[in-house]
């Protein structure tokens, strides 16, 4: 039971990650063009992926 709550919640935290990274592609563009900043978004969308994969198994 707590595995299955463990696995939903993980992965709306990745789903919320994607769509977090998806709207802040317009300000990441600009902080990487403008700025010269980089914004590591998909370090986290990368990590909620991998641990989402981790209940898997």
């Amino acid at each position: 039971m707590l595995d299955r709550i463990r696995t939903a919640a993980l992965f709306g935290l990745h789903q919320a990650t994607v769509a977090i990274g998806i709207s802040l592609f317009p300000v990441a563009m600009f902080a990487r063009n403008q700025l010269g900043i980089n914004l590591p978004v998909h370090r986290l969308v990368e990590t909620t992926a991998e641990a989402y994969q981790d209940t898997d198994e």
